[in-house]
């Protein structure tokens, strides 16, 4: 494979072109993979370290946008008694200097009566928000999409386009040009969907063509771009797409066998990156430039053990780096799936998506630990972490802040911030 061939690995620079130079735009930060540019981070930390601290009302393990000084996240506000508990779904406006919280905004209500069951692992709120050119826009999934300026009001909102999701709410929607791209993986449909920044109008709709027999899936999109051709990557049950992201044309797929696909895909070296999730996460690598059903020609090389369910990947130069749910960390070559080191246990059960950062990558578990090891071909561990509250959202990187949120509050650090304690 020649590189030149392939374009390298863009996913949100080709569509974030107004954000500030550090900035977190949206669900694994503006270049989409989880990739810090320019920031040092403390290599630990925990609480009565922080810069501020804000408690949050509700519940969400959505990731927080975060750009010029403003943190834009959402949440679900309970509201009701026993088992009858109606969720506000809201958005929030905080400073990113000291945390106070600039506006709260209802969105839409979830009634009760009507609201299907989730995970408990999920909230209402999981799905990230997108800041894009003075706007943000935040989506519930089933229960729709708005947009809002930044100073909190509504200036649309639509209702989601498709009504029985499972477990709840997941995948967050990516922008791509003047449109919003996102799955809709629920046993009424399985399809992905384009609609404008503009209104929240319909653009184009792509049923999946397949049957799965679990259908449900919650995979964030990925842009890529291939020999000049933009592309879509949206991985579901059963299958893996890429899509025409002007006219949502099918433009290849690979089928396996898979159900509730969570991990983003990761473009790198070259390659397209997917895990089939449940019920045996398999790892593909696939060479992005094919036609039709590409399942027997384009792929690379696939790799079975150790594969996250739940967390998105990362690569760094010429290697990936993962870590499966039952904390079992590896990494392998892009290339040809050659393990260099792993299983490595680091502590914990995973759901949230790694970080990295000055050649450093952070690892944040369901417990809200935290552990660094560095980018290389030999495992090394380098500091731990303990915030002593639940978590299951990805970091958000800004201005040399890290932000973690828990169940309960969102929290601000810096290196800064560490040394004066």
């Amino acid at each position: 494979m020649k590189k030149s061939i392939w374009s390298l690995s863009v996913a949100g620079a080709l569509f974030i072109s107004q954000a500030h130079a550090e900035s977190w735009t949206s669900f694994r930060g503006p270049t989409g993979d989880g990739h810090v540019k320019g920031e040092k981070l403390p290599d630990s930390f925990k609480p009565g370290q922080e810069l501020w601290k804000q408690a949050i009302p509700g519940k969400g393990w959505s990731t927080p946008a975060v750009v010029a000084g403003k943190i834009f996240l959402t949440t679900a506000i309970p509201s009701g008694e026993g088992a009858m508990v109606n969720q506000s779904l809201e958005a929030m406006c905080l400073n990113a200097s000291d945390g106070k919280v600039v506006w709260k905004t209802p969105i839409f209500e979830q009634k009760a009566e009507t609201a299907p069951k989730i995970h408990g692992k999920n909230s209402h709120a999981s799905p990230s928000p997108i800041w894009h050119e003075n706007k943000i826009y935040v989506h519930f999934g089933h229960m729709g999409t708005a947009c809002l300026d930044e100073q909190g009001k509504i200036l649309w909102k639509v209702p989601g386009l498709y009504t029985k999701p499972v477990h709840g709410n997941g995948g967050s929607p990516i922008l791509v040009d003047d449109m919003l791209i996102f799955s809709c993986d629920g046993t009424d449909a399985q399809k992905v969907v384009a609609i404008k920044t503009k209104d929240g109008s319909l653009v184009w709709s792509t049923d999946r063509q397949a049957s799965p027999t679990k259908p449900f899936s919650f995979s964030t999109p990925e842009l890529i771009e291939v020999n000049g051709q933009k592309m879509v990557i949206s991985p579901a049950s059963d299958m893996v797409g890429a899509y025409d992201p002007k006219t949502g044309k099918e433009i290849w797929r690979v089928k396996y066998k898979g159900y509730s696909v969570i991990p983003k895909p990761l473009f790198a070296n070259g390659l397209v990156f997917i895990s089939t999730s449940y019920d045996r996460p398999v790892l593909y690598a696939i060479k992005p430039d094919g036609k039709g059903d590409v399942t027997e020609t384009h792929v690379a090389w696939k790799l079975e053990k150790n594969i996250p369910h739940t967390p998105s990947l990362i690569a760094e130069g010429p290697d990936l780096f993962m870590v499966a749910d039952n904390g079992m960390a590896s990494c392998v070559e892009a290339a040809t799936g050659k393990v260099h080191w792993g299983p490595e246990r680091i502590v914990g059960a995973y759901s949230s998506s790694p970080v990295i950062s000055d050649g450093k990558i952070y690892f944040q578990n369901e417990e809200g630990k935290t552990t660094v090891v560095k980018a290389a071909r030999t495992f090394q561990k380098i500091a731990t972490s303990d915030m002593g509250e639940r978590t299951l959202a990805s970091f958000a990187v800004a201005d040399g802040k890290l932000f973690v949120r828990t169940e309960k509050s969102l929290f601000a650090f810096s290196l800064k911030s560490l040394a004066s304690r």
